[in-house]
């Protein structure tokens, strides 16, 4: 009914529901910024269609209801600073025989140029491979030069990869990765918003783009032009709290200004090496798992920038997180995409004041 982001008939399918939500759409019976989002498309009715033609393709729908549905990744798109490049999406198409929601429980995005160079696929498909040996999702967009240097490194690995496109599931794009996508469908997940026989356009590659950030627990970013579209990815990716990586490059190289660029303005740090990647994105998996002196959840220990927002929050009461924010040291918009994973982690909750640190043994 909507091009995705639509944020006003997202507020009321979260109000009613989405089914009477339809309903409302198709008689006209909603605000006139929701029927602005709707009213192109309001009487089309190609439900049956679609999901025939996705079943045909071996894929399905999933609805946030699903327990497929990765809801951890998504909790920052619901935020204030998630809001401003679009919010969780309302369904997804997928094909692919991976559970999408354990995929995203581990996974890093890694993007970068089109028009890369022979050393900056050289080491997207390095990285990727070391980190799908770890157990790492890659997540990508399937573009030609990084994107696509990343899925072949994780698939050589026999490693799990996504690609979220910018058009129907179905549809190979570009035409030079249908053999490559063919094979992601076939070994690992092909995602996206945009139902079945739907064709790329500009905009969709911007609005996809931040699903590619919050599938990832970080992104980094191999080589971006100073107009690069990767920049994009890297900007919603500090928007949504997550680390954001780059890779060095040569300074003559064209292919690495933008990355130079985010590192002279400190939005992101310097990798050189897988460890380096999961390091930075390491939360409180198995990787940078210590032995917890006093607080350990089912997860594991905190770790990194966790440690510091988990030992800023109050015992007795609760703070708010611009308080939890200066006590540890770490950005705000990080301290607010790491408390809810704390909630869900058993180490914190959240009350009408605010924080409060929650100790388990």
């Amino acid at each position: 009914m909507a091009e995705p982001y639509p944020a006003a008939l997202a507020a009321l399918v979260a109000e009613v529901g989405p089914i009477d939500a339809a309903e409302m759409v198709r008689a006209g019976e909603v605000s006139p910024s929701v029927a602005s989002q709707t009213s192109a498309r309001r009487t089309e009715e190609r439900v049956h269609e679609d999901l025939e033609l996705i079943g045909k393709r071996g894929g399905r729908l999933l609805i946030p209801e699903d327990d497929e549905w990765p809801r951890w990744p998504f909790v920052a798109l619901g935020n204030v600073a998630g809001q401003r490049c679009g919010g969780e999406p309302l369904a997804l198409w997928v094909r692919g025989p991976h559970d999408l929601a354990e995929a995203a429980e581990k996974a890093v995005a890694i993007v970068g140029s089109r028009a890369a160079s022979g050393y900056g696929e050289h080491v997207a498909g390095e990285f990727a491979y070391g980190l799908a040996e770890a157990g790492v999702t890659v997540v990508s967009g399937a573009a030609y030069g990084i994107d696509g240097a990343a899925h072949r490194g994780a698939l050589a690995a026999g490693g799990l990869t996504v690609a979220v496109l910018a058009c129907g599931v179905d549809f190979a794009y570009p035409a030079g990765h249908q053999g490559l996508l063919g094979r992601i469908a076939r070994e690992g997940l092909i995602v996206s918003e945009y139902p079945p026989g739907v064709t790329p356009a500009r905009h969709r590659f911007l609005t996809r783009n931040r699903l590619i950030a919050a599938l990832g627990g970080g992104t980094v970013v191999v080589e971006a032009g100073r107009r690069s579209g990767a920049k994009n990815t890297a900007a919603i990716t500090k928007a949504l709290g997550r680390p954001l990586m780059v890779v060095p490059g040569p300074v003559t190289s064209a292919s690495s200004v933008g990355c130079h660029e985010l590192l002279r303005d400190r939005q992101a740090d310097s990798v050189c090496s897988v460890a380096e990647i999961i390091e930075s994105v390491g939360r409180f998996g198995d990787d940078l798992a210590t032995e917890p002196a006093e607080k350990e959840s089912e997860l594991g220990a905190p770790q990194g920038e966790a440690m510091r927002v988990y030992e800023a929050l109050g015992k007795r009461c609760a703070v708010g997180d611009e308080v939890v924010s200066v006590e540890s040291g770490v950005p705000l918009e990080r301290v607010r995409a790491l408390l809810p994973e704390l909630e869900l982690a058993g180490l914190a909750r959240q009350l009408d004041g605010g924080w409060q640190k929650l100790e388990v043994r």
